[in-house]
């Protein structure tokens, strides 16, 4: 079963992406990593390091690919720590403020394990489609479920963990035992969290004109486009929608 389980990492690596880097696909906007205190403009074909800071602004949106295939997507105005735990596969993000899409691949079949953090919640899944949005600097964290099952745990009160299944959803509150959400309150967050992330992709759609506006209320801005793109002059960068608060 190891061998087995060896092999399937190794089919599925992706070439040009070391094994715990997370390679830039997508990016737009202030997108940055945080290497010994100072930070770094992230482009699509860069990558990140086990312990770096990924760091969005107000216009930011990267998505990163790891060596099994497996991506996450980081929103506008977003703070997390990638691979905090040295050689850990399994650790994958730590989220502290914002919002993050996870994507978790199955090993051909067999079970992926990872986690995802934050101040208050860890998040265990084996391949799954999963939401986390850090609200506020409490940490109150909000799960969300499109496809497979996670495992949310409290780490900051006692009780077990609660498992979440594809439509479910569970906010995370410092030391409060876990409650399962309200139907109606999770359902108008998800439909928020699928707005927000809608209007952030569709900025890069060709055809969306400079100046103009966008779904979501976001706006394309002139911008000077980066060392990649010198002797070209001027481009446009669009702004990313901020998204909504989380309804109380």
């Amino acid at each position: 079963m190891l061998l087995t389980a060896a092999a399937a990492v190794v089919c599925l690596a992706q070439p040009g992406i070391p094994d715990h880097a997370a390679k830039v696909i997508v990016q737009y906007g202030q997108v940055s990593a945080w290497i010994d205190s100072s930070p770094r403009a992230l482009s699509v074909g860069d990558s990140v390091t086990p312990q770096q800071m990924i760091v969005t602004g107000a216009d930011g949106y990267a998505k990163f690919e790891v060596s099994d295939g497996s991506t996450f997507e980081v929103f506008a105005s977003s703070k997390m720590l990638f691979r905090e735990h040295v050689g850990s596969m399994q650790d994958l993000l730590n989220v502290l403020i914002g919002h993050v899409k996870v994507y978790i691949q199955h090993l051909n079949g067999l079970p992926n394990y990872n986690k995802v953090s934050s101040p208050t919640a860890v998040i265990s899944v084996r391949g799954t489609v999963f939401d986390v949005v850090v609200e506020d600097a409490d940490g109150t964290t909000f799960v969300s479920v499109d496809e497979g099952v996670v495992a949310v745990k409290n780490w900051t009160a006692p009780g077990d963990s609660v498992s979440l299944r594809a439509g479910d959803s569970i906010r995370v509150i410092r030391n409060q035992p876990l409650l399962p959400l309200a139907r109606d309150k999770s359902l108008i967050m998800r439909g928020i969290l699928r707005a927000a992330e809608e209007a952030a992709r569709v900025v890069l759609q060709p055809g969306v004109r400079a100046g103009g506006p966008m779904p979501g209320g976001g706006t394309t801005v002139p911008t000077t486009t980066g060392n990649g793109d010198k002797g070209k002059g001027t481009g446009t960068t669009p702004s990313a929608p901020s998204a909504p608060g989380p309804p109380n």
